[in-house]
């Protein structure tokens, strides 16, 4: 269709310029100039990063945080010379569920030498029988043997990551609880931070089959109580049985034993498929997920804690997407699930039950679990702003409520973090300058209430009242999900295009895998949810709006990148249509090219970890794609690109940060030795990410 050439003009008040032309020719005319990979060798990891966190600008601006403890939402003065501690707890339903689905995060802890606890919540029994298929028949079933055998196969697997030898021994203890029963402790006795905490209940033993005698059946009361399946060498001395509080009970009191500042967990709602009404992951992934989110809501009211902040991870879908994971990485992911599955069958683990988990012996690498790791929430690289002063604001999600940080233009320091109200905040938020100045923040909330069916995930978003003023309560615009029951309330995080006028679309994914959308009316209230399309769509959707202020959205499948755009300034979005990309590792982000000229759209190879950019010209047929050669980080995850700077997840975890520029141009990178969660935002500025200590890390631009 003829259209005429976009004309850039100056951008909307925002930390980025505005973008997202990527579209396409199906919808604009425009058309895609290439595959841009960085390339170029990191540098060695910078022996001053990550010293000042929270409040304050991290490693070179000297900056520390005004809060050195977490335990106020209030700024205070900065603080100098003060390192925060780091302290993950990872929360999963069965042994094997973290070594699949959370590593090489795991692994990657296990390095920094920084508190680690992992928690499982069954005990893992299936039907008892240690033994790979083909020898299956022939075996006992011995439940509380088999559990023990899992048990011992993580015990080598967590003490190989961590010593280098799967001998390594533990100390094993039991410890009350606070839902009224017992756990097993087990300490590795060579770095005593790294501990394991075994709840032992019983596990569903069926993906999807009705089996009330579950953490689905106690979540939803159909039973009163949940028994124990201890291990066959077990010191917890005796059964126990815990009613759906006492389970958050347990939970809540293992939160404040161990003190996070960052917390693993599963995905507590992973979608059905839609013709047959089954669970895409396995019910106790989904319901443990759930136990997870009522304590951690629970310990997010108590006093005095080190503030908190959360990641999911998808399990069985994984499956079905692009891999994630370089081949290097990939290949140490196998191998700690072989050291679990007791591959040689060498039995140096001192006890009868076996040394691991003959089951997964069978298929090691799952169903493609070992090549990818991927987040479920919290992908976002949207999330800092600039505001008409020049100051900057950031956002985050801690102890569920939506943290904020300011840096002043004129200072050199961050103040921060200011808890604003209203809880149940779901990790992963974006924002979004207005036209008038004002900064709005839009995520997704979830409502536990008292029983299963008040279970509910919903889009809520806040407004500055005026131009660097504070914010307003946060507005419902609800979900286009009819349910919980229909499809485990499984929606994307929402993505945002500003219109001239300063009204709002906003887009997400339901659990039909299409995009659904809702636009704000002239009079500030809110059209119904519609229905925008795509088939198999995958992740987060991404948003920008181009240089005249058309609205643009990009969205992921297994096999390419969709678009939707709005044909002029104002106008509903349109499509999806077809943008030619090869397939990608999902997460995507937007922003102007660095010469100015179009938008930018950055991914990644799967399989790879290289990074790629199409840029989007404005005239002209589509290129072909080009293979170009990798970027010498790896790495997975978003890649956020704006303004000069570019930011990635590196394999080794640590932030890695380079300048950008034409089209062939090699960065530099630089290795920040610290780990994050989410994504990281680059901008004009600088680079900003939340680190596993809860607080702000901010690189500045230039240093």
């Amino acid at each position: 269709m003829p259209m005429r050439r976009l004309r850039p003009r100056p951008a909307l008040p925002s930390r980025r310029k505005a973008a997202a032309t990527v579209v396409a020719a199906a919808l604009v005319g425009g058309a895609f100039v290439g595959i841009l990979s960085l390339t170029g060798t990191p540098h060695a990891p910078s022996a001053r990063a990550a010293e000042g966190t929270g409040a304050g600008e991290h490693v070179r601006a000297k900056a520390l945080p005004a809060d050195a403890h977490g335990k106020s939402g209030k700024p205070g003065r900065p603080v100098r010379g003060v390192r925060p501690p780091v302290s993950v707890v990872q929360i999963v339903a069965h042994p094997d569920d973290d070594l699949f689905f959370m590593n090489p995060d795991v692994s990657q802890s296990l390095h920094s030498g920084n508190p680690l606890t992992g928690v499982y919540l069954t005990a893992g029994e299936s039907d008892g029988v240690n033994a790979r298929p083909r020898d299956a028949k022939a075996a006992a079933p011995d439940k509380a043997g088999y559990a023990e055998a899992r048990q011992n196969g993580i015990r080598a697997a967590y003490a190989e990551m961590a010593t280098g030898s799967r001998t390594s021994p533990w100390d094993r203890s039991a410890i009350p609880t606070k839902g009224g029963g017992w756990a097993e402790l087990d300490t590795l006795r060579a770095r005593p931070q790294i501990r394991l905490v075994w709840l032992q209940l019983r596990e569903a033993g069926s993906v999807n089959g009705d089996r009330p005698y579950s953490l689905h059946g106690l979540w939803n009361g159909r039973i009163g109580v949940l028994a124990s399946q201890r291990a066959a060498g077990t010191p917890v001395p005796t059964d126990f049985a815990y009613t759906k509080e006492q389970v958050v009970a347990t939970l809540t009191g293992i939160l404040e034993r161990f003190r996070p500042t960052f917390v693993r967990m599963q995905d507590p709602s992973p979608g059905t498929y839609p013709k047959t009404g089954r669970f895409r992951d396995h019910q106790d992934h989904l319901y443990g997920a759930r136990f997870v989110q009522s304590a951690l809501a629970r310990y997010a009211e108590l006093p005095g804690h080190p503030h908190v902040g959360v990641q999911n991870y998808l399990g069985y879908p994984t499956s079905v997407l692009p891999h994630t994971l370089d081949p290097e990485t990939a290949d140490a992911k196998l191998r700690t699930v072989k050291t679990y599955a007791w591959l040689d069958g060498v039995h140096d683990c001192g006890t009868d039950a076996g040394c691991g988990d003959l089951k997964v012996a069978a298929r090691p690498g799952g169903r493609g679990w070992t090549q990818t790791v991927r987040y479920a929430r919290g992908t976002s690289t949207s999330w800092v702003q600039r505001d008409r002063d020049g100051g900057l604001h950031a956002f985050s999600v801690l102890d569920g409520r939506l943290a904020a940080w300011r840096k002043p233009a004129d200072a050199v320091a961050w103040r921060g973090p200011e808890l604003l109200p209203g809880g149940g905040l779901d990790s992963g938020v974006t924002s979004v300058t207005l036209p008038d100045g004002r900064i709005a923040v839009f995520g997704t909330r979830t409502t536990l209430g008292d029983s299963a069916t008040d279970y509910r995930r919903e889009v809520v978003t806040t407004v500055q009242d005026e131009p660097g003023g504070g914010f307003g309560p946060w507005l419902s615009l609800g979900t286009p999900e009819p349910d919980d029951a229909s499809g485990t309330s499984d929606i994307s995080a929402p993505a945002v295009t500003v219109a001239p006028d300063g009204l709002a679309t906003v887009v997400l994914r339901d659990s039909r895998h299409r995009l659904t959308a809702r636009e704000q009316r002239t009079d500030g209230d809110w059209d119904p949810w519609r229905p925008l399309g795509g088939t198999d769509v995958y992740g987060d959707p991404v948003a920008a709006t181009d240089a005249e202020g058309r609205g643009y959205v990009f969205a992921s499948t297994p096999k390419t990148v969709l678009a939707w755009a709005a044909q002029s300034p104002g106008e509903p979005l349109a499509g999806p249509a077809a943008t030619g990309l090869p397939p990608t590792t999902l997460a995507l982000s937007a922003s102007a090219a660095p010469d100015g000229e179009g938008v930018r759209l950055w991914f990644r190879k799967p399989a790879s970890g290289d990074l790629r950019s199409a840029d989007f010209s404005g005239t002209g047929p589509v290129s072909p794609v080009t293979e170009l050669p990798g970027t010498g980080v790896a790495g997975y995850g978003p890649v956020s690109g704006g303004d000069g700077l570019v930011a990635v997840r590196s394999r080794t975890g640590f932030l890695a940060t380079a300048p950008h520029g034409r089209s062939g141009s090699r960065p530099v990178w630089t290795l920040e030795k610290f780990l994050f969660s989410g994504a990281p935002d680059a901008g004009t500025d600088g680079v900003a990410a939340i680190g596993l200590d809860a607080r702000l890390h901010w690189t500045p631009a230039g240093r």
